[in-house]
């Protein structure tokens, strides 16, 4: 799968208040199992958890990998406000 396909679907089943913990802990460990986010844009991995945290989803590798990667970027220029705020606040609420 594409970065943006499994945002969209841990987006899509957030949103819609549907719970499906196996989909989540599924996508979690596909996500945390790369050896690279590099394809995931802004975007995808703020909606990645922003759905985990909309959907009480809790995935500790998912969170500390993309946590990494975000620090290891050096700036926050390619983030908007938006993606950045929602990237903060699902991490304090998981």
């Amino acid at each position: 799968f594409k970065p943006q396909e499994l945002s969209n679907t841990a987006l899509a089943f957030a949103s819609a208040g549907v719970s499906h913990p196996k989909l989540f802990q599924k996508i979690g460990d596909h996500v945390a199992g790369r050896i690279s986010l590099d394809s995931f844009n802004p975007q995808a991995l703020s909606n990645t958890v922003w759905a985990f945290a909309t959907a009480g989803e809790s995935h500790p590798e998912l969170f500390k990998k993309i946590g990494n990667h975000i620090a290891g970027l050096g700036c926050f220029d390619s983030f908007k406000p938006q993606e950045l705020s929602n990237t903060v606040w699902a991490c304090a609420t998981v």
